[in-house]
């Protein structure tokens, strides 16, 4: 009988979709790909697979996930499987810099930024960047990791030069423009089977890590963030227009689940910054809201598995959901 088949490196982040799945009575199985191995003359199972790669793989010491991620969904596609955000949607996740490209060739502002290769030419391109507080970011990031405001460029040069610089996971490096929202806050945007799902708010004020699975909640002072997040009414939380261009970029890059994460400045001006195809959600905030965006995932999964094999569930039938 065909499945779902869930592919990660975290099992952590798989238990709410896990729960939506034993809830709605679905076959589903995990691929843990912090190791393992496939043989390639075999086919893959009948089923639908959903990809949950993460950027972020290496801050849990699974430093080539991804590669190995990028060789099973080869696998799978070059078999003809239904793969949930495929290999070319993991490419953007693990490269920003392609994110950015493509979403400017997509008429979707991002902000300033220059990608950079080797030290020497990191302090270079920080003497040319343009004056004012920039940030310095991994190309291949997660989780806030090594994201770092600098009031100057001369604080970056300085920080460059140190001892306590190291270089990023795959040795490109971003210096981007800040942005300063007056409100001191974001916007994620939940998109599920390439739909606008919910836009919800997060709060800037403690830093860059932005996280909203719950196991990310608490930092490492113990503090609570369960006010972090606030979910907005409707789409009131983003501009019509940035949700039409948002809507033909992630099809056109095969990314049908994501959390696209976006800044308006003073002016009113918006800029997208940040593309996860890995995406989380925020269950306090989704209480009281009255969404699930796991529950939403779960039926958008079991839609298409019954759609290309029939109806598979175990017991009582699923509710596809919008």
């Amino acid at each position: 009988m065909s499945k779902i088949y869930v592919i990660h490196e975290n099992g952590i982040w798989v238990e709410p979709l896990r729960q939506a799945f034993v809830a709605r009575n679905l076959l589903f199985e995990e691929w843990d790909l912090s190791d393992g191995s496939i043989d390639l003359s075999k086919a893959p199972p009948e089923g639908i697979f959903y990809n949950r790669m993460s950027a972020s793989s290496y801050t849990r010491d699974h430093r080539y996930a991804p590669e190995f991620a990028a060789a099973v969904l080869s696998w799978l596609e070059a078999h003809g499987r239904r793969v949930v955000n495929s290999s070319k949607a993991l490419a953007l996740e693990v490269n920003k810099a392609a994110q950015y490209a493509t979403l400017m060739a997509h008429g979707i502002a991002v902000p300033h930024t220059v990608a950079v290769y080797g030290r020497e030419k990191l302090i270079e391109a920080a003497e040319h960047f343009p004056p004012g507080p920039v940030i310095f970011k991994p190309n291949r990031g997660g989780k806030g990791d090594q994201v770092t405001l600098f009031e100057t460029t001369n604080e970056l040069i300085d920080h460059i030069r140190s001892a306590a610089y190291r270089p990023t996971v795959d040795e490109i490096a971003l210096l981007q423009a800040y942005i300063y929202a007056p409100n001191r806050s974001i916007t994620r945007a939940e998109f599920i089977g390439g739909k606008f799902y919910y836009a919800v708010r997060v709060d800037t004020s403690d830093g860059f890590e932005l996280c909203p699975a719950d196991v990310c909640e608490i930092d490492g002072n113990g503090k609570e963030h369960t006010a972090k997040f606030k979910i907005f009414d409707g789409e009131s939380g983003i501009p019509q227009t940035l949700k039409a261009k948002l809507t033909t970029f992630l099809a056109a890059s095969s990314v049908e689940v994501a959390g696209v994460e976006f800044i308006t400045d003073a002016r009113g001006d918006v800029y997208v910054y940040d593309i996860n195809t890995n995406t989380n959600y925020n269950s306090d905030a989704e209480r009281l809201a009255g969404l699930s965006g796991m529950g939403q995932l779960a039926d958008f999964l079991a839609g298409e598995l019954n759609r290309l094999y029939g109806n598979q569930q175990t017991a009582d039938p699923y509710r596809l959901a919008g």
